[in-house]
């Protein structure tokens, strides 16, 4: 049984509990209001009958005492009852509202964590395809042969490796010279990249072994897809130390896959409709939404307090979550977060 569950259980009972007591308390009470207007016409009678009634009136004043303390007792105990039922009540919201709050946030951390561990194996990818032969030679002297040969090894790569847009391999002024698609996406040879960020970081990477990953955004020359930039150098002989012919920066087809990771976390039945998954870049950007909303367009107002996990509520009574990533293995990660966003009624 869930946490959320349970507490609704224990709600239900200590309701049930509360009206039960409540009325039987009210019985009790009535009987002593009852004892007590018996006792007060006994003593009224007894005053009538003069010294014969003497006998019964200390009777009758007895029983008029002990319903006054019955009807104090019922009242005490209903008061205490009350008091506990409801603190216990409390208690249990309380609970569930962090157990609520602490799921929540592993969520998000799940969320985050599935797509550092996705976005590691590219950096792995881009590195690896880069000391690829037909590359480096393309990369090298980019005759006719050389561009159609790189161009055949790349569309071999994307023929496995479906996750992928195109793969572009640039010479070091910043010019397309070989991609992976060309019927498909044939405005991209030839095209200057050189004043894009991902290029520059890329042509100023000190070895093969390093990488640059660069934010989510919109490709024009991809048809306007989102898209995950994934660069290295391509270098002489394919060595790691190897002097540096140019940039293979493979285009990670970003909307399907974080979109299947944000709608495919683990909510409960019920909570899916009130519930919006998202990830966020290190400028809280939406980057991906379980509702397709304000993906690349909206900065969400995240209040993290300066702290890499945690929850609150906002102005509108939501519980927020949020995690930052904590990288994957030698990918540490461009300081996404994983954000829960949850109506809890």
């Amino acid at each position: 049984m869930s946490n959320l569950t349970l507490a609704h259980v224990v709600n239900a009972s200590a309701h049930t509990l509360k009206s039960n007591a409540s009325s039987n308390l009210s019985s009790i009470q009535s009987i002593a209001s009852r004892m007590k207007l018996l006792a007060l016409n006994a003593l009224i009678e007894a005053a009538h009958a003069g010294e014969k009634g003497a006998g019964f009136s200390v009777v009758a004043q007895e029983v008029r005492t002990v319903s006054t303390e019955v009807e104090t007792l019922a009242a005490a105990l209903g008061h205490g009852l009350s008091t506990g039922v409801d603190e216990l009540t409390g208690a249990v919201e309380r609970l569930a509202s962090e157990a609520r709050a602490t799921r929540c946030v592993d969520l998000a951390l799940n969320a985050v964590e599935l797509i550092d561990r996705n976005l590691y194996e590219r950096t792995c990818d881009v590195r690896w395809w880069a000391t690829d032969a037909a590359v480096v030679a393309c990369g090298l002297d980019p005759t006719p042969t050389a561009v159609a040969h790189a161009s055949e090894r790349l569309g071999v790569i994307l023929s496995a490796y479906t996750v992928y847009l195109d793969l572009w391999l640039c010479d070091l002024e910043g010019r397309v010279i070989a991609n992976g698609r060309p019927d498909a996406y044939p405005d991209a040879v030839g095209s200057q990249v050189g004043a894009e960020a991902w290029f520059r970081e890329a042509a100023a990477l000190r070895n093969g072994d390093a990488f640059t990953a660069a934010d989510v955004r919109t490709e024009a020359r991809l048809d306007g897809a989102q898209v995950a930039t994934y660069c290295a150098s391509v270098r002489a002989d394919g060595r790691s130390d190897g002097a540096p012919l140019g940039v293979l920066a493979i285009h990670f087809d970003w909307r399907p896959q974080a979109r299947a990771i944000v709608q495919g976390v683990r909510l409960g039945a019920g909570e899916r409709d009130r519930t919006r998954v998202m990830l966020l870049d290190a400028r809280n950007r939406v980057i991906a939404c379980s509702r397709d909303e304000g993906v690349l367009t909206e900065t969400y107002p995240l209040r993290t307090g300066g702290q890499p996990q945690g929850h609150y509520w906002d102005s509108q009574g939501h519980l927020v979550a949020f995690h930052e990533t904590p990288g994957y293995e030698t990918y540490r990660g461009l300081g996404w977060r994983g954000v829960i966003e949850q109506r809890i009624n």
